[in-house]
């Protein structure tokens, strides 16, 4: 009998799923069939979401056409993120998410983030040596024009996407292969009395789905792993106290330029996001209401903007993970697994890699599945929601004491593995060894992502770094050398670049 994986929820999550089962169980042969119970009389409402260069990995991994993808998404570039106010007040910092150590190899024996500790030890700007560093700043798009008026992709650099997820959710569905789809909500459960496993789901409308392995993408209901399943909570709030979101739109006007960045800034009881998709920014004040009601979140962040806001929801939200994200034969995927604040964009993130871990490792006929194979599935993926935490603690190491929320923050939520680490760093810079790879070579937190905020936000030792390049007056000078060609390079591809608005107009005129 064929083995049935049954996804609970669609969505960016749920079709994400999708797609890396069907593609794995085609893969090896399986003879299985893949199911996404969704409802289709329930709208989801879009709201602008950002992403990693995973999800550019993942387009490019199933074959779809990234000029379809904008179209049909009203997608926009991310290169990067622009953080404001962190560090103090009045103070700016970008992280590209490119590596120029990805093209320019180290010498022999020396250490593979060279380039960083250079930019440090010289007191240059890390940014600079990022080819998306001048696009962000000029709010370009990674594409120059042909001479017959075609594209060019500009570098080698894998870049991210914001995005309507309602659009996208509606788009990866159009573009699955295989995939049967029930239409209903889960109202019942059916187990086993004997193993516990979920055996059928009862939908709203009488349908009765049957499945031998299934993926709980149900969001914040988390209507599998925990209201069937009761998996037990690891709470981050300690160590991340925002736990609420005021989310708004913001019209773009016709004509108007489209930053290629999520902008970050900093507010007086958390942070703002403002994410753009080609028509509008979807924006969101993320906050700790233990310092602001939800009526003066409300009024800060008009009185900020200078114009009123139209309040789409009120978010509460628990930021941590599950300890187990994988029980029986359920496994939680998304936000039914973990939640953090969206300042990194690590749910679809992990959603992508998770399921990709899976699918290289794990993914076998149901009966197969050991409990050493779910055992070793959550301590891997535990340990990249955790490394995540870490990474976004590491944010609220700053200058700043102008409110209670941030002195509150600095001095006691600071978590203990976030000190260790940044005294370490101290001493030594960081190094891709720091962050041990628990995930099959997929992508992980790691120093390409640490650097430029740690410079942005005054961590990292001047003294240390060149301490590390005097070691090597030769490697020293290798990588000044190529800072600085790397610096021109780049600023060279910057005035070659499309406008970001531009290229997206050309992308839209374009023919399927």
């Amino acid at each position: 009998m064929p083995s049935r994986f049954v996804i609970v929820g669609g969505g960016t999550a749920g079709w994400i799923t999708a797609f890396i089962v069907q593609d794995a169980v085609r893969r090896l042969r399986l003879d299985a069939s893949v199911t996404v119970v969704e409802p289709s009389r329930i709208p989801t409402v879009g709201v602008g979401e950002a992403t990693t260069a995973a999800f550019y990995v993942f387009l490019k991994s199933f074959g779809i056409d990234e000029f379809e993808f904008f179209q049909q998404t009203s997608a926009t570039f991310k290169l990067g993120i622009r953080h404001e106010d962190w560090r103090r007040k009045g103070f700016t910092y970008y992280g590209p998410i490119d590596d120029p150590h990805q093209v320019v190899a180290p010498p022999q024996g020396a250490p593979s983030d060279y380039l960083n500790v250079y930019a440090i030890a010289a007191g240059r700007p890390i940014e600079d040596m990022h080819m998306f560093g001048p696009l962000l700043r000029q709010w370009k798009a990674p594409y120059a024009l042909k001479a017959d008026g075609t594209p060019i992709r500009l570098g080698p650099f894998m870049h991210a996407y914001h995005f309507d997820q309602a659009l996208v959710g509606r788009f990866l569905a159009g573009k699955s292969k295989g995939v049967t789809i029930a239409d209903g909500v889960v109202a019942g459960v059916e187990r086993d009395q004997v193993s516990g496993d979920i055996r059928t789901l009862v939908l709203d409308t009488g349908e009765r789905v049957e499945g031998d392995f299934f993926f709980d993408c149900s969001g914040f209901h988390k209507r599998l792993i925990v209201k069937e399943l009761n998996a037990p909570w690891i709470s981050y709030a300690h160590e991340l106290p925002v736990n609420r979101a005021l989310p708004f739109w913001l019209d773009i006007k016709e004509g108007e330029e489209i930053p290629n960045y999520t902008r970050a800034w900093a507010q007086e009881a958390g942070w703002m996001w403002q994410i753009p998709t080609q028509t509008r920014f979807g924006c969101g004040y993320v906050y700790s209401d233990e310092f602001r009601t939800p009526e003066e979140a409300k009024l800060e962040v008009e009185r900020v903007l200078g114009r009123e806001i139209e309040v789409r929801s009120d978010i509460r939200f628990q930021i941590g993970r599950l300890e187990k994200a994988w029980i029986g034969n359920t496994i939680a995927v998304g936000l039914s697994s973990s939640f953090l604040e969206p300042l990194e964009s690590t749910s679809i993130h992990g959603t992508i890699v998770q399921m990709m871990l899976f699918a290289r490792r794990f993914l076998k006929a149901p009966g197969a599945l050991t409990d050493d194979d779910r055992a070793d599935y959550n301590r891997r993926v535990g340990r990249q929601v955790d490394d995540f935490r870490t990474f976004v603690n590491t944010h609220y190491m700053t200058e700043r004491d102008d409110t209670p929320f941030w002195r509150e923050v600095r001095e006691h939520r600071i978590h203990p593995e976030t000190r260790e680490r940044l005294a370490r760093w101290q001493k030594e810079m960081p190094r891709m060894t720091h962050f041990p790879d628990d995930l099959d070579g997929l992508p992980h937190v790691q120093t390409q992502l640490h650097y430029p905020v740690l410079e942005g936000l005054g961590l990292l030792s001047k003294d240390t770094a060149r301490a590390e390049m005097a070691l090597d007056p030769k490697l020293r000078q290798f990588a000044r050398d190529t800072y600085e060609s790397l610096v021109r390079e780049y600023r060279d591809a910057a005035r070659q670049a499309l406008g970001h608005a531009q290229y997206l107009q050309l992308v839209r005129e374009m023919k399927p």
